[in-house]
């Protein structure tokens, strides 16, 4: 300090710093930096938000800022976006707030009923309510026509007033009614009065009530005589009148040398043993039918002949024994034959097609003995098994009804109506007292031959349509063909209970009414499937013995030969009927 203290005094005496430097006691001064041990703080923006407070508080958040340098109060936060400068719109308006072209619309918490009555209120009368006024009350628009109104709206109309206006306008109208009675009749007659238009005003239909009383041309009623004799053509078509009942014989002669009947059975045709085998390769095919086969049956017990019902409307009779050919076609009905079924001997059997009809044929001489109808598409007939009671017949119709006649005098003599769906399935048990019957309603049902009555009632939300039942030979078992590719098995006493160890699958059946069947000595179960194969399954086991690729499409028909125990029928869609040993 003493060294500035003289500096600073010879500076003072001699003026001038350059004496002071050249002088040899004087030495330079060294001047530092004051120094502070408070932290250095970037006071920018403090300096700008102090000096735009007043604009601040004012202006609303900037959306396109990422950081917010102050504590905006609620105000601001929650102040609309304006400003002619905002990037994302040319009306300064961002484009997340836009709900519509001219900006940004607030949502008015106006029901559409009272908007519409506000609104119409408006129109008619000059005011309406405020909806953006606190109080209810408030209106606007004329207010001597609120007062005059008493503030009502158009649908709110007072009754008194409504009745009041009922009785001005029925004075309008008969005071219109006594004008119309004095005016002249050349203002009636002008159409150009307002008169003539209230006279002669029409609905908009009445003129085409006008016009179908109009009289035919000649070319019309032409047209139209052929167009009906065409439709009654059809119809007659559609009932079967046009087919005739007629049957052609394909063999050498009806009668051997012997004068036994070509249907009868050979006198050697016994089983052989009593033990089946699995076939392996095909031994003959059939084909006559120009459709798919729907159905076969073997001649009962001796098994001679096989009987085909075919989609061509004809059922054929083959020889299985002998030749192996074609010996009698039966023609009678005009669309496909849906099921065939023998009687007990053989000799007459039954056909049920979808022309509505069940014939009842003489197997040997071709005659059509009996025709039953209701009305409904046949899907299953059956005659009573017991040889005392081949004169009933049983045939689950599409109706939803099981209809049993006597064919010895036409008559029908029960109707079993419970199922709710088209009937699929008619199958005997307990010594044919009683029967099972399944149908498209998913149930089996069990009857009481002659109570229409339901002894038995089977439905699960797991099942589904039964297509196709069989009886093992032991008549224990029933075999359900399931649309849902699987075989159930089902007992046939007391209480027709459903095994369920037993069930026999790997087949696809869905859709189709495939067939089910058992092997004489019931080892084996049968079935085609939806692919044209055959399956065999053992029936202890439940494994698949072994499967044929029978035909070209669907296998629907499978039967058993029943007395050489190794051979197999089987029919498909391609209209084949192949035998396998």
């Amino acid at each position: 300090m003493d060294l500035l203290q003289s500096y600073t005094d010879q500076n003072d005496e001699d003026g001038s710093p350059e004496q002071v430097a050249s002088s040899p006691e004087a030495s330079p001064p060294r001047l530092l930096p004051a120094k502070t041990s408070a932290p250095k703080v970037d006071d920018t923006l403090l300096a700008l938000t102090v000096a735009n407070a007043n604009q601040t508080l004012s202006k609303p958040i900037d959306p396109t800022q990422h950081l917010v340098a102050f504590n905006p109060t609620y105000d601001q936060l929650w102040a609309p976006i304006y400003g002619p400068s905002h990037p994302y719109a040319k009306d300064g308006i961002a484009q997340g707030m836009r709900n519509h072209k001219l900006g940004f619309v607030e949502d008015a918490s106006i029901e559409p009923f009272v908007f519409d009555e506000q609104y119409n209120t408006f129109h008619k009368y000059g005011y309406a309510a405020d909806p953006s006024a606190s109080a209810g009350n408030n209106y606007i628009g004329d207010m001597e026509a609120l007062q005059k109104n008493d503030a009502i709206s158009v649908y709110n109309i007072p009754q008194h007033e409504q009745k009041k206006r009922k009785i001005e306008k029925k004075k309008e109208m008969s005071e219109n009614e006594d004008v119309e009675e004095d005016l002249n009749l050349a203002e009636v007659d002008n159409p150009a009065s307002d008169v003539w238009l209230m006279k002669n005003r029409k609905s908009p239909w009445s003129g085409k009530k006008e016009g179908l009383e109009t009289e035919l041309t000649e070319e019309q009623k032409k047209y139209a005589e052929e167009y009906a004799k065409k439709k009654g053509e059809e119809k007659g078509s559609e009932k079967g009148e046009v087919t005739a009942d007629k049957s052609t014989f394909h063999g050498k002669e009806e009668r051997d040398y012997q004068g036994r009947s070509w249907i009868a059975p050979p006198k050697d045709a016994k089983a052989t043993n009593d033990h089946c085998y699995i076939p392996k390769r095909l031994v003959h095919t059939w084909s006559g039918h120009t459709k798919g086969v729907s159905a076969i049956r073997f001649f009962p017990k001796h098994g001679h002949l096989i009987l085909s019902a075919g989609m061509d409307t004809k059922v054929k009779i083959w020889d299985v024994f002998n030749s192996g050919k074609c010996m009698r076609t039966y023609m009678g009905h005009s669309q496909a034959v849906r099921d065939i079924s023998f009687c007990n001997d053989g000799s007459k059997f039954l056909t049920a097609g979808y022309d509505k009809k069940i014939k009842y044929w003489d197997t040997e001489t071709g005659q059509v003995i009996s025709t039953f109808s209701t009305g409904k598409i046949p899907y299953v007939v059956k005659l009573n098994p017991d040889d005392d009671k081949q004169n009933i017949l049983l045939a689950g119709m599409s109706d939803k009804k099981i209809v049993q006649w006597d064919m010895n005098t036409g008559q029908i003599t029960q109707e079993y109506d419970q199922h709710l769906g088209a009937v699929n399935t008619i199958t005997f048990v307990d010594n044919n007292r009683r029967f099972v019957t399944s149908s498209d309603d998913k149930s089996l049902r069990v009857w009481e031959f002659g109570i229409p009555v339901v002894i038995k009632y089977i439905s699960e939300p797991h099942m589904h349509s039964m297509p196709s039942i069989s009886v093992h030979p032991n008549t224990n078992w029933l075999a359900a063909q399931s649309l849902d590719n699987q075989i159930l098995i089902y007992s046939t006493r007391e209480r027709f209970q459903l095994n369920k160890k037993k069930r026999f699958a790997g087949h696809i059946v869905a859709g189709y009414a495939c067939q089910v069947n058992f092997s004489p000595d019931g080892r084996f179960v049968m079935s085609g499937d939806g692919e044209g194969k055959c399956w065999f399954w053992d029936w202890k086991s439940c494994k698949v013995f072994r499967t044929l690729k029978c035909h070209e499409g669907v296998c629907i028909g499978c039967e058993w030969h029943p007395l050489e125990q190794s051979k197999v029928a089987t029919c498909g869609w391609d209209g084949l009927i192949k035998y396998w040993d």
